[in-house]
């Protein structure tokens, strides 16, 4: 289905749960966050009757996210169903990896094809500087077990950090040297916990390119800009929201695990679907798609990192743990 900006509105990104197992810094609070209530989060019914409403409206993709996927209760039926669904013909997950080690064959029979393991880091004080946990080698392992499991693609996902973990761009291009994996450095983003962040928290992912100038470009692969070193069995991902916006083909939604539907990251517009059944879930998610803003409006009190433009009109401060990563 089309948005009225004529673009393929085909991807939906649904959060299953907003809790996690690490409590990253530009995630999650540092006193951490309120607990909902059972009740507040979808069902796995709710879930099911969701996913085939998004799909009848022209969903094809979805990526499954948290907080941390893998901590929800019967995550393992909610990816059969999912891929199961009339329409969806890809399923997607994304993990931090600690729990990989139980999950991934799983995962992989339940028809999830494609992971993305997030990985700020190879270094363990900054791991635990990031993520206030002593988790790295879990993390790790979890990698290892996923790369075994033979998924179709693993893309390992790292948030860049002004002065916290440029020294480890290297170490991080390193494993698509061993590996056939896509190692996707992203732009940090002014939402949530870290929306009042210093500017030079904020760095470019051109930083990427200066710190390995040998890498070459091979194009793209949805947001991503991909590079590759010679004869490297990985590729490498440019992910720049900030310093250069992708919304001009953005192809996604979002729904959280309380059942919100955000047409877009920085928007403020949240739609809820729960009680909605039928023809009314229906309509709501495709007159959302319409709606979707022609570009995000990120909230900020000064200047947009990395660039030179007033912030746009925005508000909201949920934190990524509650939209879905």
């Amino acid at each position: 289905m089309k948005d009225n900006f004529d673009r393929d509105i085909h991807y939906l990104r649904l959060s299953v749960t907003d809790k996690c197992n690490l409590r990253c810094i530009y995630c999650v609070p540092e006193t951490g966050v309120p607990k909902k209530r059972h009740e507040d989060i979808l069902t796995v019914e709710e879930i099911n009757e969701i996913v085939q409403a998004a799909a009848s409206c022209g969903i094809k993709k979805v990526r499954i996210t948290g907080g941390e996927p893998l901590v929800r209760r019967g995550i393992i039926d909610i990816c059969k169903f999912i891929a199961g669904a009339d329409g969806i013909s890809e399923v997607c997950l994304t993990t931090n990896g600690i729990a990989l080690p139980e999950f991934a064959s799983g995962l992989k029979a339940a028809g999830v094809n494609r992971l993305n393991i997030s990985l700020d880091t190879l270094d363990r004080k900054t791991y635990n500087k990031i993520t206030r946990t002593d988790l790295l080698e879990a993390a790790l392992h979890g990698v290892d077990i996923a790369i075994k499991t033979g998924f179709d693609a693993i893309k390992i996902n790292a948030v860049l950090i002004g002065g916290m973990n440029e020294s480890d761009i290297w170490r991080l291009l390193d494993f698509t040297k061993k590996y056939k994996v896509d190692v996707r450095f992203i732009e940090l983003m002014p939402i949530g916990e870290c929306a009042d962040w210093a500017k030079e928290k904020f760095v470019s992912s051109q930083i990427v390119l200066k710190t390995a100038p040998e890498l070459v470009e091979t194009g793209m692969q949805g947001v991503s800009k991909l590079y590759k070193f010679p004869d490297a069995l990985g590729t490498v991902g440019l992910i720049s929201p900030i310093s250069s916006h992708f919304c001009p083909t953005c192809n996604r939604i979002r729904i959280t695990a309380d059942g919100i539907l955000k047409p877009c990251l920085h928007s403020a517009e949240e739609i809820n679907l729960r009680g909605l059944h039928g023809d009314a879930l229906e309509n709501v998610i495709k007159d959302a798609i319409l709606g979707k803003p022609e570009k995000h409006k990120l909230c900020r009190g000064d200047r947009l990192p990395l660039t030179n433009h007033p912030p746009l009109e925005g508000k909201g401060r949920r934190n990524m743990n509650e939209i879905g990563g």
